[in-house]
């Protein structure tokens, strides 16, 4: 990406991971347009503050979007092009959780999800990526919980598969026109969507996650835009996400009976 006119698009932009990256490739690209996509204006000027603070003389653009809203995407997104130009980098970083069993949240609620964290992406994919020009490159921020079936994540796992499929398509039919999709897999993040995840998740869910580790932002940030900057397509944040996905087939057994046996140990 040429430092004089790169113009980098991020959704999620005003918080954890999205924030993060759009600080990581301010730090790269100094003389690079930002331009930072979330539902909450507010928090989006507080990010572009914390950006400009991090790294002096930042170009930060701000804009009000819902990713669930197809038309609302395709207005917005027309507007920041027309002020900026179509995109060298875009990363899709927005998305909510659900902890909680398949049946334990409603129906609305488990669509609600899905809109966002999967639709969600398709609106801004179907948006941006005609614009895109040959060399640009697409980043899809998905979860180790698109990896394996995890106990409590009956109305956020299935999101996460969804837009694992969604990138794994978009590989190979961008391809073609030169445009490199990369699919970034990070386990539990310390963000501000983690902090609120955590005291609705079921004790088995806690259980299980309670021996793995927590990743910051920026190490995940960091490891996507290297990753995107090589023209990688999958970035596996952290060595237990690597060898679930290297070893899924043989580790699923044993997580399935793991999980079993704290359903029997907590009742739940």
């Amino acid at each position: 990406m040429n430092n004089a006119d790169g113009t980098i698009f991020i959704s999620g932009g005003s918080s954890g991971i999205g924030l993060a990256t759009a600080i990581a490739y301010a730090r790269v690209h100094k003389t690079a347009r930002l331009a930072l996509f979330a539902r909450n204006q507010e928090r989006l000027d507080r990010a572009a503050v914390t950006i400009r603070a991090e790294v002096s003389g930042a170009e930060v653009h701000c804009f009000a979007l819902d990713v669930a809203n197809a038309e609302h995407v395709a207005s917005i997104i027309s507007q920041a092009v027309a002020a900026l130009g179509a995109p060298d980098r875009v990363v899709l970083a927005a998305g909510v959780t659900l902890p909680g069993r398949h049946d334990a949240n409603s129906l609305a609620a488990q669509r609600e999800v899905m809109e966002i964290n999967y639709f969600g992406s398709l609106n801004m994919v179907l948006a941006l990526a005609p614009l895109m020009r040959a060399g640009s490159r697409l980043a899809l921020v998905g979860s180790a919980a698109g990896l394996i079936g995890t106990y409590g994540y009956g109305g956020y796992a299935p999101s996460k598969f969804a837009l694992r499929g969604l990138a794994e398509v978009l590989r190979v039919e961008l391809a073609t026109r030169g445009i490199s999709v990369t699919l970034c897999l990070p386990p539990d993040t310390d963000t501000p969507m983690l902090a609120g995840e955590l005291g609705l998740r079921p004790a088995v869910t806690n259980r299980i996650a309670a021996g793995a580790p927590v990743l910051s932002a920026g190490v995940v940030a960091s490891a996507l835009v290297r990753g995107m900057e090589a023209g990688r397509f999958l970035v596996l944040p952290g060595l237990p996400v690597k060898l679930l996905y290297l070893f899924g087939p043989w580790i699923a057994p044993i997580a399935r009976w793991q999980q079993r046996r704290l359903i029997r140990m907590l009742g739940e």
